[in-house]
């Protein structure tokens, strides 16, 4: 690996570490000693630019189809509103149901009916402003061996017990068993006859910078990162040219869709797939001593789908229906 492989590493590594704060982390660790030992390698030189900058579109340009007024399973949707009111009311629903599991230790615990799998891709990494394929193909390898997939409630969401799952880990803050969603956090919305008694919505929430759980438009649909200066100043080897923390670290979020199946009678979620996307920025970081004034960037995908297999619960926790 030449020192301009390595210095970009060792920089994408510090946007990196954010984006695994996705996984719903309360500390980020640093990765490896071998991580430490690459950017000691590196002695001087300047970025190899190697990459195009692109050009930034609409934050809120639509992803989906626009809505379209009619009735769907029966029901007339006269209103973007009332697609949004539809979801916000089968969330509440979906969120006060329960099922009995069996956890790791062979105890039976009451957790939420309705269970998702998460995966997180990163991708898209640059150096100030360039892009390299051979840090775009190291950096998701690091950011995948630290990231641990979780197992919780419909998003927003930090727990699979209810009575644990508000907008601060650990239990604390306000619940998230009921959703926060209003109209007017919406960018676009449609819905789809399934033509079996079921209907499907696809919402996309207005774009963020810097999102929490619970708090705003993108978390009110998505389990979103929150406040990320805690996270970065608890990695000791990273340090700013100038600024701060929260002058220097940007996460825009910007283009997810949420996409969910509802029993248009009970208005029960049977199935989903959340898609949120989030551009991570670390700009004036020095690392180490060694790596100094250098920005980056990444693009994080978050996705969550609903329901868990049986396999997923087995593999991440150990648990089951019981």
């Amino acid at each position: 690996m030449n020192k301009y492989v390595k210095k970009g590493l060792c920089i994408a590594l510090a946007a990196g570490l954010i984006a695994t704060s996705f996984a719903g982390c309360a500390k980020v660790k640093y990765v490896t000693n071998s991580a430490v030992k690459a950017i000691y390698e590196v002695k001087d030189g300047s970025w190899l630019n190697t990459g195009e900058e692109e050009e930034k579109g609409d934050d809120n340009a639509p992803q989906i189809e626009a809505f379209k007024a009619d009735t769907y399973g029966g029901i007339e949707f006269k209103t973007q509103d009332d697609v949004v009111n539809f979801y916000k009311d089968a969330y509440d629903y979906s969120k006060s149901l329960v099922a009995d599991y069996i956890d790791d230790q062979g105890k039976t615990q009451q957790w939420y009916k309705l269970l998702g799998e998460e995966d997180l891709k990163v991708e898209n990494i640059k150096i100030d402003g360039s892009a390299n394929p051979t840090i775009n193909n190291l950096v998701p390898t690091i950011v995948g061996g630290i990231y641990s997939p979780g197992l919780n409630g419909l998003v927003p969401s930090t727990s699979r017990t209810p009575s644990s799952d508000t907008d601060e880990w650990e239990g604390k803050g306000e619940s998230l068993q009921t959703s926060r969603l209003v109209p007017e956090d919406i960018v676009a919305a449609n819905v789809t006859d399934n033509g079996d008694g079921t209907i499907t919505i696809q919402l996309q929430p207005k774009a963020v910078n810097m999102s929490a759980p619970g708090k705003d438009a993108q978390g009110h649909v998505f389990q979103s990162l929150g406040a990320i200066d805690a996270t970065v100043d608890s990695i000791k080897q990273l340090s700013w040219s100038q600024g701060t923390t929260a002058e220097n670290c940007i996460v825009n979020y910007a283009g997810g869709v949420a996409t969910a199946t509802i029993d248009v009678k009970t208005k029960e979620i049977i199935k989903g797939e959340y898609i949120m996307k989030a551009t991570v920025e670390v700009n004036h970081a020095n690392i180490l001593g060694v790596i100094k004034d250098k920005s980056a960037s990444l693009d994080v995908t978050m996705k969550w789908t609903y329901p868990a297999s049986a396999e997923y619960m087995m593999k991440t926790k150990g648990c089951k229906l019981a």
